[in-house]
């Protein structure tokens, strides 16, 4: 859908502009033009796209292509949301030009550092140094009396000194903290910030200008509305349609969870509470490295000196009332609103309503005030947890009914009687929750499915062990060693029942080839119960949703239900005292709430804890290894580390800026073609000043092989292959004896033949060879996003590789195999002509590749535990009644996907069989759906 022609878009900052109060002539953010009513900027912003979607960036799901003339592709926004009141306002990189030393930097910008230099050095002790270190390296002798110039500090501490006066970011504060009645081993302190100071640091700040959302909005695919960004969502347009006309959103999303952040100290644990805004899009804040995430408190565990049997509810009712202060001033403003100013300089009227707390399940339960035996968001209660329905919501409203009415016969404070009474409603004593005052706040809505610990923690400590008590260790790990080694993606070269914990990363990477690798040992009905639950958690990451992909996602999950009990009749569901016979597990109840959370919140995988796993190491355990190690002290000391790296990575751009000249708002380019994944702040220095790209730690952008490389016919794919090739001037009868491929001479003669003719001079020609190639593509799941490309290999036998390591590719279809089949071919030689001699004709100056090739034996519905293609080496008969198998010269532009096959290893693998042999040893596989998340919904799209 082109933005510039999507409904509404070009009236749409305009419309945004009608309620701005003009006491002069105001200046248009992005030509600087001057205007002197409202009615001259809304004509100027309607005629001007440019400036439009410049001043408000439209939505990334403005910007995805219509897929066909026949498949429209339609939006809408909210009619009354996001006004803009002012424009010009100073937004938070604006807001650093009102330091109290900011006259200073008028002639030194790095004030009060002598020069940049002096500045990179003292950013890089703070940075990695603790203060001790610090001292040291002050005291050598090379700094003291040889550098060329004295350096304007001299010890550590004058050095924070300069550091505190730099422009500030929202302050901390220390506040003790006690609870009448109750003693604590140790004393308690809250450490913390105004999470509305917070809101408005980041809702203001240029880096996130043109990646954020201000106005609830619908996008309809082919008649079915889909459900990606909140702003896209059913809860959005809810909150608006409750709001005065014109207020905006800012919707604040929550992470937090219960961490042991030191190592030599004892057992101090806390609550880390980070905060984001859901108007930022979700492919930056996802990324711990955007820093579009903000620590708002660390919220301390205290040890109570009491009865045990209240030890955890006091602990929880502290945290209830630490949240409560560091929100407070925030939930205000979800009642009343509040100015902010965006990062164009735009005053809007926003309110803040809490969309999403990102927690696990022991979080989500002290976060809804119930009991452990209930689910947080739903009524299910223990008895219903394995129920393939989905239960009613568990609305916070009820729960604060419930609350009321014990409150009026029992003190909250009278533990005993007060508990009891909770526990009878499954709640868990807490009499004051955090969001009870908290406007639109509903833990049913903002408790969103979390797909790390819901998910793939799920998968590892649950399906994982189901196949490993069926099929047996030993075995599971040979058939995982056995398997080809891709570039790019894990291989168990030790297999995956030695590891009792593993990361996120290893969940997902067992998930890939788990399904083919259980085939032949377990049952049909196992099997299925198994893909279903991977199927399921695999369309449970899709960026964006319709109706008919949630329901598809629903379906795998009634799926499993209905296969489940042959994982109960194979035992493979054991506890310590033996099978267990039931489901009854909390996370599987969470799945039935997917669905109806998707529609209300948009997809869950932009709510992943893995970024909030990210921040408790850069912000707890990292910091921990600066400080003095001292428990009385330690979390005022990371405080303090994290604060300077605040202020430090703020005012390093801010002062790179100033010092280039440039402007201090991040006015985006006016066009939307196609992006690769890149950090915001390195975008942003790549616009304006390249030359400084090397400064800035990022995640570098992936490599776009479209501007350079070889594109497919319908260009949808680029290739590349280095300049220097790895064999050159080899003869088609060399190459064949070196691949061992006779058959190749006579194969690329006759290809000749059908391109130039038999008396063409090319069939002498020299070749030369690259033993890979890189293939690229544009992301299925993000339409405008480019993949990081993908090594395809195709390595010659050798002593390591007997048979040779060849990787194996989708090609486009032909005549003979409709689209509908894929064409799946192993890459024996990656080659092309020598430029040498006579000029090449245009269909011989790319490389090709000889492939040998695969039928397909069954369709995926052939067999439904499994669901894949099933596939076979195509060979053909010799004249000596020898087997040989199929060969093929192929354009390297023909390919269309680099696929993984696992071979069907039958009930019991041959141990002989190796990561390096085992595409050569089997004959028969299959073509494995969940190699990664972007084939898996390329395939199930074009191909089932």
């Amino acid at each position: 859908m082109n933005p510039h022609n999507s409904p509404g878009r070009d009236s749409h900052a305009a419309e945004r502009l009608s309620s701005i109060d003009f006491g002069q002539a105001v200046q248009c953010p992005i030509c600087s033009n001057l205007f002197n009513s409202a009615e001259d900027i809304c004509a100027h912003l309607s005629d001007d796209p440019g400036c439009s979607h410049r001043l408000i960036p439209p939505p990334i799901a403005f910007r995805i292509p219509q897929a066909s003339e026949d498949r429209p592709r339609q939006g809408r926004f909210h009619h009354s949301s996001g006004y803009i009141h002012k424009l010009g306002q100073p937004n938070t990189f604006k807001r650093m030009e009102q330091d109290d030393f900011e006259p200073m930097r008028k002639h030194n910008v790095y004030y009060p550092f002598s020069d940049r230099a002096e500045w990179e050095l003292a950013k890089f002790l703070c940075d990695n140094l603790n203060q001790g270190q610090i001292t040291r390296f002050l005291k050598l002798l090379w700094v003291v009396a040889e550098a060329k110039r004295p350096l304007s500090f001299k010890t550590a501490k004058q050095l924070f000194t300069f550091m505190d006066t730099l422009p500030k970011v929202p302050q901390w504060r220390c506040t003790p903290m006690h609870t009448d009645g109750y003693a604590t081993t140790h004393p308690v302190n809250l450490i913390w910030r105004d999470a509305l100071e917070v809101v408005h640091h980041i809702f203001g700040n240029p880096i996130f200008a043109n990646h954020m959302e201000y106005d609830p909005y619908e996008i309809n695919d082919d008649g079915e509305r889909e459900y990606g960004e909140w702003m896209s969502c059913e809860h959005a347009f809810e909150i608006q349609d409750k709001l005065p006309i014109g207020a905006t959103i800012v919707p604040i999303i929550l992470t937090s969870d219960k961490t042991p952040v030191t190592r030599h100290t004892g057992s101090l644990e806390m609550h880390p509470t980070f905060l984001t805004i859901g108007n930022i899009h979700s492919e930056i804040r996802m990324k711990a490295t955007s820093h579009a995430w903000e620590c708002v408190a660390y919220i301390p565990s205290p040890e109570y000196i009491t009865n045990s049997d209240y030890a955890g509810l006091l602990e929880a009712r502290f945290w209830h009332s630490c949240m409560d202060m560091v929100f407070e001033k925030l939930k205000i403003a979800s009642h009343m609103g509040e100015l902010m100013v965006d990062p164009m300089g735009c005053q809007r009227y926003a309110f803040t309503p809490l969309i999403a707390h990102v927690a696990d399940l022991p979080e989500q339960l002290m976060i809804s005030c119930v009991s452990k035996s209930v689910s947080p968001t739903t009524l299910a209660t223990l008895a219903q947890f394995d129920d393939s329905i989905t239960h009613p919501p568990r609305n916070g409203m009820s729960t604060l009914l419930q609350l009321h009415e014990i409150g009026k016969v029992f003190d909250p404070w009278k533990f005993r009687e007060f508990q009891e009474a909770a526990k009878k409603v499954s709640l868990s004593g807490v009499h004051k929750p955090f969001w009870r005052d908290w406007k639109f706040a509903d833990p049913a809505v903002f408790l969103v499915p979390e797909i790390l610990h819901t998910g793939h923690k799920f998968f590892f400590d649950h399906i994982l062990k189901w196949c490993k008590e069926v099929i047996g260790a030993n075995e599971l790990d040979a058939r995982f060693r056995s398997q080809h080694k891709r570039v790019g993606t894990r291989h168990f070269t030790d297999g995956v029942s030695h590891v009792n914990q593993m990361t996120g990363r290893e969940h997902r990477d067992i998930q890939r080839t788990l399904v083919p690798t259980i085939v032949g040992v377990t049952s049909p009905g196992f099997t299925r119960a198994v893909r279903a639950l991977i199927d399921f958690i695999y369309k449970a990451q899709a960026p964006t949703f319709t109706d008919s992909s949630i329901n598809s996602m629903s379906d795998s999950l009634r799926e499993f239900h209905t296969y489940k009990h042959f994982i109960l009749e194979a035992q493979a569901r054991t506890g310590t005292s033996g099978p267990i016979a039931h489901f009854r597990i909390p996370k599987l109840e969470l799945f039935n709430s997917f669905a109806r959370s998707i529609r209300k919140s948009g997809a869950i995988i932009q709510y992943s804890a893995d970024v909030s796993e990210r921040l408790l190491i850069t912000h707890c355990k990292t910091p921990f290894q600066r400080t003095s190690h001292q428990r009385a002290t330690f979390t005022q000391q990371v405080v303090n580390i994290i604060h300077r790296q605040d202020v430090m990575r703020q005012f390093d751009f801010y002062a790179l800026l100033r010092e280039q000249g440039m402007s201090l708002v991040n006015v985006m380019d006016d066009e939307f073609d196609e992006v690769v994944d890149m950090d915001p702040t390195f975008s942003w220095i790549a616009r304006v000043a390249p030359q400084e790209m090397q400064r800035f730690q990022a995640i570098r952008p992936v490599r776009n092989h479209f501007l350079k490389g070889l594109l497919s016919d319908e260009a949808n794919a680029a290739f590349h292959v280095t300049i220097a090739h790895d064999l050159a001037d080899r003869s088609a009868t060399a190459l064949a004896q070196l691949y061992h491929l006779p058959n190749f001479p006579h194969i690329l003669s006759q290809y000749l033949d059908g391109v130039s003719g038999r008396n063409s001079p090319f069939h002498s020609r020299l070749l030369k060879v690259w033993f890979k190639f890189r293939l690229q593509l544009h992301s299925r799941l993000r339409p405008c996003n480019i993949m990081p490309s993908q090594q395809v290999q195709a390595i010659p036998p050798s002593n390591t590789y007997p048979y040779g390591y060849c990787d194996i590719v989708l090609l486009q279809p032909t005549g003979a195999n409709p689209q509908s089949t894929p064409c799946i071919a192993q890459v024996r030689m990656v080659f092309a002509l020598s430029t040498r001699g006579s000029q090449l004709p245009v269909q011989l100056k790319d490389p090709f590749l000889y492939v040998q090739l695969f039928e397909v034996t069954a369709l995926p519905e052939a067999e439904p535990h499994i669901a894949m293609y099933r596939v076979r080496r195509s060979f053909y008969t010799a004249p000596d009644g020898s087997r040989t198998r199929i060969g093929k010269i192929v354009r390297l532009v023909d390919v269309t996907h680099a696929v993984e096959l696992i071979p069907i290893y039958g009930t019991t693998l041959d141990r002989s069989v190796t990561s390096v042999t085992s595409l050569e040893r089997y004959d028969d596989f299959y073509l494995n759906s969940f190699s990664d998340k972007e084939w898996y919904h390329t395939l199930h799209a074009d191909y089932i």
